[in-house]
């Protein structure tokens, strides 16, 4: 599936060729999809499209990772649905939904992260803050347009990752949020 080959391409393992071409010549990206590419683009994975190899990204790589005690953390403040703070700590690398469901915030994030809802809407307290982030792409911006109570400092929390210069970052959740799959339904973190 279009997640076990991303999941192998952050991992490093896809054979050489790998799912590198079809009948019509589509790279491995092509085979991957919209989902699997965003999955790759937030763990900082890559492909060597030319000789159709997978790497993966320096945090993914030797030590550093997600769950190493030693890796780099910022502090990231939550302004909750009802108005409480919740002041956490960010492993840098792991993206705001990751890290909403890793401290038991209130963030949906219905499609696990793979760009096709706007259920991890978060809303950046300070415009320098969010113009220091990369722009969001065509497929963020899409899922935006569907988002509750958009501003001028949406983002997609799965699209913003912990980075050192993001420390102190504070972002708001919107009072509501759209789930067009299952109203109501909350998800489990996983």
């Amino acid at each position: 599936t279009t997640r076990d080959l991303a999941k192998a391409a952050t991992m490093g393992i896809l054979p050489r060729g790998g799912v590198a071409s079809s009948s019509r010549g589509a790279g491995v990206t092509d085979a991957l999809g919209r989902h699997g590419r965003a999955m790759m683009r937030s763990t900082g994975a890559s492909f060597d499209i030319t000789r159709g190899l997978a790497t993966a990204s320096p945090i993914t790589q030797h030590g550093g990772g997600k769950d190493d005690p030693h890796a780099e953390k910022i502090t990231v403040t939550f302004i909750e649905k009802d108005g409480t703070n919740t002041v956490v700590k960010a492993t840098v690398g792991q993206s705001m939904l990751e890290v909403a469901h890793k401290n038991d915030i209130e963030l949906e994030g219905a499609c696990e992260g793979s760009l096709a809802c706007s259920t991890c809407h978060v809303i950046i307290d300070d415009q320098a803050v969010y113009d220091s982030l990369p722009e969001p792409d065509d497929d963020e911006n899409d899922m935006l347009d569907l988002a509750f109570g958009l501003t001028e400092t949406s983002r997609l929390g799965c699209q913003v990752i912990a980075a050192k210069e993001l420390d102190g970052m504070v972002l708001s959740l919107p009072r509501a949020t759209r789930n067009f799959a299952v109203d109501g339904f909350v998800p489990k973190p996983h």
